[in-house]
């Protein structure tokens, strides 16, 4: 292997030698994304088996997957390092140079809404639209499946308008408060104005959340360096001293108005709530296929998500549905056609909920449908093929046409010649392969035990059946089942089994005993935990949860120990980087904890988030443009690409638990009170310095007095 010094000799090494020089640097590396994750995966997992009891399911995959994402992150960060953030810094300092106002701004608008498809959260809100039922929310459903690609456009357009924006400032030196003033009002009033309708409703959590999804490693750090490369060229800085900030801040709150303005448009496209017999009915199905492309996805969605009586209602009769269980039975084909992977649901539906008729014409008798039913699960298997080709073609996607966007302006209208070809080419390849090993671990590890923890938290407070336990214990009659009286005076049935050498105790439901097969299903409960149903301490057990897992996942965020140096260095020592951080993880721990209080009472986001942003309309105008700008991007920061699958997987798992029509919202909330706490802090420390500044002065005065009086 050989070097080139730049002086036309080149330095042979060998690759022992390479390996030496390259492996402290990967370690290096690989620690620090370690050092982002690992303390909040600890305490998920402690808290579930130390504080709820409940052991870890799929440990193996959860732990190839968080794997996953240690090492996705560190190729991503460094193919970020290597390969874009150098283009996008070239092009910032070129572009002014060759090209007029507008090219500037279109080239930014293109920008921004490229960087949105490479970010890697945005993909964790594509895997929540499958918990959202399509009679309690139509219009989150609409927007979280069939059209899932315009909620991801809505979302770019408004992180292009952002930066369009971000670059005015840069260019003209404008304060961030006018801009504050008038979005944070205005979005305010048009979510109190969505409360009002059913549909609107339920989409104002996912349009606030998305104001923090965007804000991530790709999209910061992107525009970043063309305002860098801007503001180089044209010797421009904002106001107070703080170049570079403000930005993120415009690229959180412009997608929240393009995700409501995308809700506004399909409104009248869709149905309202209503309840699951009339959404399934045949007089409602032209109005429910405007969510689905076709009558078999709505018919395999009625039987994949819908009840008994859902079914039912969508055939319009039991006659006609055991007349389609029948053709089912007989043409598997068909049947493969309709359900395809999910063929297997509609089997159990038939075991489990089907007439007699039903389950003979499937099954061949009552018998085999029960024992369908009663077969031990068979554990999951990860089709490794497909999960690394379905996440690295989305990977691809997302960065190479962003890449190619960016060469293209560098060559046609900058025609220059691109420096470091080979480093940048290595970058963008780099970048790929770490956004698609991030994929598969979000998939594989994050939103897994996001979603596991999420949905054993209400048993804090509340009794959950333990489903992934269910036991089908066989050759059991009911003559082995005891009566006792409980404390109540009632009479409770429960029966003796011997596990090994310990004999345990569990209790009798007669629904769950199938005479014809001798077998009784057994599902453990666990809670609720902490008091009675709904208990106070149950409930602020979870609330303190949802604290902790906000304050600890922000102190272990890299991205906020940079802004501390950054605001540090800034004001002169006066405002230190460990009081930022804790300011900014407090807000974030209370941030979490309102967010899950809004999902456990059903409460409308827009009251919760209403009283944080008028104090914050109040703070801002007391606060110089220098803690503006730092105390509104602090939100950014707080929202890495570990966190923010996390808490919507936690979410998703506490709504779906409590039966919450959605789980949206946390990260909204997770995003005010930092820029509240902050600027608190940050009038705090304006205060401090004004004091040292005048104690000093006064000090100086006196000193300069004494010199002159002295003879």
């Amino acid at each position: 292997m050989a070097q080139n010094t730049g002086g036309g000799k080149r330095i042979r090494i060998s690759f022992q030698q390479a390996i030496g020089l390259i492996l402290p640097y990967i370690k290096s590396r690989v620690m620090e994304q370690v050092r982002s994750v690992w303390l909040i995966i600890l305490y998920l997992v402690l808290f579930q088996i130390l504080v709820l009891g409940i052991p870890i399911l799929d440990a193996s995959i959860i732990t190839f997957g968080m794997a996953m994402v240690i090492i996705g992150l560190t190729f991503f960060m460094e193919g970020l390092l290597l390969g874009l953030m150098p283009l996008g810094e070239l092009i910032g300092i070129k572009l002014p140079q060759r090209a007029g106002l507008a090219v500037i701004l279109a080239f930014s608008l293109i920008l921004g809404f490229g960087v949105t498809f490479a970010e890697p959260a945005i993909g964790a809100l594509k895997i929540l639209g499958s918990a959202v039922k399509a009679w309690d929310a139509p219009l989150l459903f609409l927007l979280l499946n069939s059209h899932a690609n315009y909620l991801v456009f809505a979302v770019g357009a408004g992180v292009g308008v952002a930066v369009v924006f971000g670059m005015l400032r840069f260019l003209y030196n404008w304060s961030l408060k006018p801009f504050l003033y008038i979005m944070v009002p205005l979005l305010t009033v048009l979510s109190i104005w969505a409360a009002f309708d059913p549909n609107l409703l339920y989409l104002t959590g996912l349009a606030w959340d998305c104001g923090a999804v965007t804000t991530g490693p790709v999209t910061v750090p992107l525009v970043l360096a063309l305002g860098i490369g801007i503001t180089r060229i044209v010797g421009s800085s904002d106001t107070g001293g703080a170049s570079g900030f403000g930005v993120v801040t415009l690229a959180s709150l412009f997608p929240i108005l393009t995700v409501l303005l995308l809700g506004v448009f399909f409104l009248k496209s869709v149905p309202q709530p209503m309840e699951e017999t009339r959404f399934l009915s045949p007089d409602n199905r032209d109005t429910a296929l405007a969510l689905f492309e076709s009558d078999d996805e709505l018919l395999r969605y009625a039987f994949v998500h819908g009840s008994r009586e859902g079914i039912t209602s969508y055939f319009d009769s039991d006659a006609s549905r055991r007349a389609f269980v029948a053709e089912m039975a007989g043409n598997g084909s068909e049947r493969s056609r309709i359900f395809g992977p999910e063929e297997t649901r509609f089997m159990s539906w038939v075991a489990r909920n089907g007439a007699v008729e039903e389950k003979i014409s499937l099954f061949g008798s009552v018998k085999a449908a029960r024992e369908y039913l009663n077969a031990p699960d068979k554990p999951a298997l990860i089709d490794a093929a497909a999960l690394f080709l379905r996440n690295f073609q989305t990977a691809a996607q997302a960065i190479i046409p962003l890449t190619l966007f960016m060469l293209l302006v560098f060559f046609l209208i900058l025609r220059e010649k691109l420096p470091r070809t080979d480093e940048i080419a290595f970058g963008i390849i780099v970048a790929v392969i770490g956004m698609g090993l991030f994929n598969i671990g979000m998939e594989t590890g994050l939103s897994k035990i996001g979603d596991q923890v999420g949905g054993k938290l209400p048993s804090s407070f509340t009794t959950l059946p333990l489903n992934e336990k269910r036991e089908t214990i066989r050759n059991f009659t009911p003559d082995v089942v005891e009566k006792a009286v409980s404390g109540d005076g009632g009479i409770e049935t429960f029966f003796y089994r011997k596990n090994g050498r310990q004999v345990e105790t569990i209790p009798y439901n007669e629904k769950n005993y199938d005479d014809m097969t001798a077998t009784y299903t057994y599902i453990p409960q666990v809670g609720p935990l902490f008091g009675g149903e709904r208990s106070f301490w149950g409930i602020f057990v979870v609330l303190l949860f949802g604290f902790l897992m906000g304050y600890g996942a922000t102190l272990a965020e890299p991205a906020l120990n940079a802004l501390g140096l950054k605001v540090e260095e800034l004001t002169v020592g006066t405002f230190k980087k460990s009081f930022l951080m804790q300011a900014v993880a407090v807000g974030v721990g209370v941030g979490i904890a309102f967010g899950v209080a809004k999902i456990i009472w059903d409460i409308p986001l827009i009251w919760l988030l209403a009283p944080p942003y008028l104090t914050l309309m109040v703070v801002t105008k007391l606060s110089s443009e220098e803690y503006v700008n730092i105390g509104w991007d602090s939100a950014g920061v707080t929202t890495g690409p570990v966190t923010v699958p996390l808490v919507l997987a936690m979410g998703l798992g506490i709504s779906t638990r409590i039966g919450a029509v959605e789980g949206f919202g946390i990260l909204a909330m997770a995003s005010a009170y930092p820029v509240l706490s902050v600027l608190l802090t940050g009038l705090y420390a304006a205060r401090k310095r004004k004091k040292v500044i005048s104690d000093t002065e006064g000090s100086d005065a006196a000193t300069q007095e004494a010199v002159e009086v002295t003879p």
